[in-house]
């Protein structure tokens, strides 16, 4: 057995144990990720931030965001096809299923770059994000729907892609107000 499937079983243990945590189990897995989305958006709206620095950091939350998810993530999975643990491991606690496939983890690589746009801009948030997509992307592995490394690999594709698409616009957004006082 790989440490990958060790660790997800040392995680999948936990599920199946009582109604109540496979409930938070599920809305942690589930829901927190529409919370989450919610809270940023209300965050972006009513912060102390400028109207510029407010449109730049849901520029770059939601490029990073998308670009992770439906662009980096959607590619890796058209070439390489992991399946579920449910659908290939024995003995699975799964707390409910997903029909696509199981690497990398879209909603790791979706909330991993959310999660580093807006520590980019503003740590204290961002610190509350990371917690809340730990949350979530565990909670995943707990259900029975990821490997440890699908998360863990979403977590580095939506941090880099982050990560440059905040470097890349920020240099934009740069060179567009040099070039507009000329």
């Amino acid at each position: 057995m790989t440490p990958d499937t060790q660790l997800f079983y040392l995680f999948n243990n936990l599920a199946g144990q009582s109604p109540f945590l496979d409930g938070v189990i599920i809305f942690l897995a589930s829901y927190l990720a529409y919370i989450l989305i919610i809270v940023f958006l209300a965050l972006i709206f009513f912060s102390h931030y400028s109207e510029r620095q407010r449109w730049e950091l849901l520029l770059v939350a939601g490029i990073a965001s998308v670009i992770a998810r439906f662009g980096v993530t959607e590619l890796i999975r058209f070439f390489y096809h992991h399946p579920r643990p449910y659908a290939a491991l024995p003995n699975v606690h799964s707390l409910f299923t997903d029909s696509s496939w199981s690497f990398p983890s879209g909603h790791a690589t979706f909330f991993f770059a959310l999660a580093t746009a807006i520590y980019l801009y503003n740590k204290k948030w961002g610190v509350w994000f990371f917690a809340a997509t730990i949350l979530i992307t565990v909670s995943r592995v707990i259900a029975g729907i990821h490997y440890p490394s699908d998360i863990i690999a979403g977590a580095l594709i939506g941090i880099v892609v982050a990560y440059a698409t905040f470097r890349l616009l920020t240099e934009y957004c740069q060179y567009v107000s040099i070039e507009t006082t000329k």
